[in-house]
């Protein structure tokens, strides 16, 4: 049934209804004691906690390889969670959290490993009241053992009556083609397509699951959104720092695969796809599926890649011991994407990333196209920019008369920053709103298959080109730039071949808004 509108006129919540664990659920962290765990996985649990949002009487039990006691785990555990004043209320809710946390150690391949953790999770479902049993499973794990956990948990740890499994299994999925295949085909083997989630965080991000809002619910927004009116689009990723001693790791996968080929893709899809016929996690993603199979495979032309060197007293990307020496691995990324429908034939989406580049940002640049010429020759183009992180916003780049008895026209901006105009709000974290959904059991914010398949046919030609596969041409070497910089200087001249206008007009932005550009 339809949901009710509210007084105010606006939707309570854009929810389907799905089965949402409640009670008598445990969640699995495997790879408990890695990176990932601690950083994101921990924190965000952690939160939704502290929020009420998890089911009631919620067990969480860390699993990895390091053998480790029960205080060890618990310091592990909340390493990241933030409580620099040492607030009373928020110490009690961390030992609470630690109260309800377990920890098993064990390989990832060897059954006997999963019956030992089979054994912990059936002692602590012996207390449950009913019959019914619930268990998310979280792969915080590299992807080299995927397939043989997703093989154990099912074979030892999976619930075959009275109760729902499901699986969250994070990014990479594969490297090409043919290994996302290969993991896909292995995962569906031991796991139903409504158990799987697979996570892609920038999915969870407030300003990417804004976009859905900002264009199907704004008549004047929509109006605009096509070829007649957009000259080109830029999606940006810069991190203002280089691999730091985990350029090993890397290097086995590149700057297209670790940024271009998930998060920025995902953000192409939700921007780009028609209009669905309802919320429901199916007609999104089929929406999504069907403008991804319009984009052709990228071609080498329509390629810039770039490597940081030394600069700024930084070390450069082959300065790292850990990096291969003369490795020819790209560190930055410009890709221009073509959608073959409609609606977009014709307008160049330029995906870019960058390590090791002046800022941290994370935003959308939609350029429209030069009002009509005349008396308004010259004047600068309008540009909406959806900045996903940090300092969330959202801004339009337009013209207006400036003030005075002159006629002249100046750049100004409509500016919706978050911080400003949602001073009391807390905008989640992106593993937070993920994993609440997979507890509800909306896939609307997850990968799908098929979905994962196209993606990988995109981007799979021009990787086999970057790593020298016979038959693709000669192998690239990247172009050099500084540590420190706005990215190769070849890359101005790059994206004005697709259309972008940098303007020559000033353009005042107002002082308090700097920090957050």
């Amino acid at each position: 049934m339809p949901r009710e509108r509210s007084l105010s006129g606006t939707i309570p919540s854009m929810e389907t209804s799905h089965e949402e664990l409640k009670d008598n659920t445990i969640i699995i962290v495997l790879g408990a004691s890695g990176d990932l765990a601690k950083k994101k996985t921990f924190p965000a649990l952690f939160g939704l906690y502290r929020q009420g949002f998890l089911p009631r009487d919620v067990k969480i039990v860390g699993y990895a390889r390091t053998k480790m006691d029960q205080e060890e785990f618990h310091k592990r555990q909340t390493s990241y969670i933030k409580n620099p004043n040492e607030e009373p209320e928020l110490t009690k809710s961390i030992e609470e959290f630690k109260a309800i946390s377990t920890y098993v150690s064990g390989g990832y391949e060897d059954g006997e490993s999963f019956d030992n953790l089979n054994r912990h999770l059936d002692e602590i479902e012996s207390a449950y009241q009913s019959k019914e049993r619930n268990r998310l499973f979280y792969l915080a794990l590299p992807p080299s053992v995927f397939i043989p956990v997703a093989k154990n948990l099912k074979e030892h740890c999976y619930i075959f009556r009275s109760g729902v499994n499901r699986i969250i299994i994070e990014k990479p999925f594969g490297k090409d083609t043919a290994s996302a295949k290969e993991l896909l085909e292995s995962v569906k083997e031991h796991w139903k397509e409504d158990e799987t989630f697979r996570i892609d965080h920038y999915l969870g991000k407030e300003m990417v699951k804004n976009i859905l809002v900002l264009r199907f619910a704004n008549v004047t927004m929509n109006a605009a959104w096509d070829k007649n009116h957009i000259s080109n689009v830029q999606i940006t990723f810069k991190e203002p720092f280089g691999t730091e001693g985990r350029g090993g790791y890397f290097d086995e996968f590149g700057i297209i695969r670790d940024i271009l080929q998930n998060h920025l893709l995902q953000v192409l899809s939700i921007l780009t796809m028609e209009r669905p016929v309802s919320f429901a996690a199916e007609d999104i993603r089929d929406e999504k599926v069907k403008v991804l199979r319009a984009i052709a495979p990228i071609e080498q032309s329509d390629c810039l890649l770039g490597q940081y060197v030394a600069a700024n007293g930084k070390p450069g990307y082959l300065d790292d011991d850990t990096v291969p020496p003369n490795s020819v691995c790209p560190t930055f990324a410009a890709c221009t994407l073509w959608i073959q429908n409609p609606r977009w034939e014709g307008v160049p989406f330029i995906l870019k990333a960058g390590k090791a580049l002046n800022e941290a940002k994370v935003e959308v640049r939609i350029q429209f196209k030069d009002v009509t010429q005349g008396i308004f020759k010259d004047i600068a183009r309008n540009e909406l920019v959806i900045r996903i992180q940090p300092s969330e916003a959202v801004y339009l780049k337009m013209n207006a008369k400036t003030p005075g008895l002159y006629t002249r026209a100046m750049p100004t901006e409509m500016d919706l920053t978050y911080k400003r105009r949602f001073t009391d709000a807390k905008i989640p974290e992106a593993y937070e709103a993920l994993i609440l959904d997979a507890l509800r059991g909306d896939h609307s914010n997850f990968v799908r298959h098929d979905e994962l398949d196209i993606a990988w046919k995109i981007f799979t030609p021009i990787l086999h080109w970057i790593e020298g596969r016979p038959g693709y041409g000669n192998r690239p070497r990247p172009v050099p730039y500084p540590y420190g910089s706005r990215g190769p200087k070849e890359l101005g001249e790059f994206i004005e071949k697709f259309g972008y206008k940098r303007s020559d007009q000033s353009y005042a932005w107002p002082v308090t808004n700097v920090a957050a550009l």
